[in-house]
């Protein structure tokens, strides 16, 4: 041995091993947390406007606050909660109105998405989606095929997938999941779904983009007619949306609706 070469430098260190799992196990934690608060939020066991109590949800899944807390903060990311200085965190609160405007949105960018996409992907690609669509539905509550997420990623425009699949996902998630509890709605969407595969598969972007464009806005006109309705319910004016009655805190005001923070 080199004079001077302590034998602790010839060993393997296991210290960064550690340190490694751990951090792999605690993300792994936070994952599973997140999961499990996204789908009471998108399922509307927490409803717009309620609010997201960690320390209870900590006792419910047996975790330590900080799980919890570390994955309030990414749902805060998602624009699905918010969190005002000295306030509780609260799922997102939209009045009827913000919903239109980002449905409004949502069918322009959706309509050139699957015009690009039957233009860009290939028939093999547009066979599998079509195969896997056809093949995927089932009884549940949650869709087995997003395909507003798979045509926005066969459109070959990275702005309209990081727009579709990243900044809106989880808000038109919760929104669509919301839609489609309208009785028949889910049914129609699916035929509805299937016409706008079939104009992709005939190469026919003129007619995708159509009935893109008809599908968005009859569910852009479905959700507006719950919304309003649940909040006559509610006893909030029209307009003004669910979650805005007493106890359901502050609606967001114009601009935080992304709840950054």
């Amino acid at each position: 041995m080199p004079l001077g070469l302590s034998t602790s430098l010839l060993q393997p260190s296991t210290s960064g091993s550690f340190d490694r799992v751990e951090q792999r196990q605690a993300k792994t934690i936070v994952d599973g947390v997140f999961e499990r608060i996204l789908g009471k939020v998108i399922g509307g066991e927490i409803p717009p406007g309620g609010a997201v109590n960690e320390l209870a949800l900590a006792a419910e899944f047996n975790v330590s606050r900080g799980p919890v807390r570390e994955a309030v903060k990414r749902l805060q990311g998602t624009g699905l909660i918010t969190k005002e200085p000295f306030l509780k965190a609260r799922v997102i609160n939209l009045t009827v109105s913000d919903m239109i405007q980002i449905f409004q949105l949502r069918e322009a960018v959706e309509a050139m998405s699957v015009r690009l996409a039957t233009m860009t992907m290939s028939s093999a690609e547009i066979d599998d989606l079509l195969l896997a669509f056809s093949s995927g539905k089932n009884g549940s509550e949650m869709p087995v095929l997003d395909i507003h997420v798979r045509i926005a990623e066969g459109s070959g425009n990275e702005r309209i997938r990081a727009l579709l699949c990243e900044e809106l996902y989880y808000l038109l998630r919760l929104y669509r999941v919301q839609s489609g509890r309208m009785p028949g709605r889910r049914e129609t969407a699916y035929s509805e779904h299937w016409q706008i595969l079939r104009a992709m598969k005939a190469r026919d972007p003129d007619l995708a983009e159509s009935l893109m464009r008809a599908h968005i806005a009859r569910a852009t006109q479905t959700l507006q007619n719950l919304l309003v309705e649940q909040g006559a319910e509610q006893g909030a004016a029209p307009g003004t949306g669910p979650g805005t009655g007493p106890g359901t805190g502050p609606e967001p005001r114009p601009g935080r609706s992304r709840g950054k923070g």
